[in-house]
């Protein structure tokens, strides 16, 4: 039992040499409508981020989301902005696991369930 639990903890935890896939689409309206059209990508090198973009301009928001490079994400990332009446873009780069860019907040809910996991496995382990 011990070893399954601990190949399914190194499984989890320790990323693959597989390519990344990402979910894709351009200008979407909602989340749920870039999500839902079910088009993803493998990203190749050296496109190896996935990146969402979200714009904002008065009550119209549209979102892109595609394959990068580190360097043109984290670019977009660093100059993206939101002025004080909510208008501008913000930029989420991710490849913690395939199809991360599910939504704007999945470093929360991925760092949430490792540290859950990782606890339980410990427990487990004690006994």
């Amino acid at each position: 039992m011990k070893m399954l639990l601990c190949i399914v903890l190194i499984s989890v935890l320790v990323p693959s040499g597989l390519s990344l896939t990402c979910y894709v689409c351009n200008s979407a309206p909602t989340n749920a409508d870039c999500n839902g059209s079910n088009t993803t990508q493998i990203c190749v090198a050296p496109l190896e981020i996935c990146m969402t973009v979200v714009d904002i301009l008065g009550t119209k928001k549209t979102i892109s989301k595609s394959c990068a490079s580190r360097a043109t994400c984290n670019g977009a990332a660093g100059s993206a902005s939101v002025d004080s009446n909510g208008n501008g873009n913000t930029v989420n780069c991710c490849n913690s696991f395939n199809l991360c860019n599910f939504s704007g907040a999945e470093s929360i809910h991925i760092h949430t369930a490792l540290l859950l996991v990782t606890a339980g496995a410990l427990l487990l382990l004690s006994h």
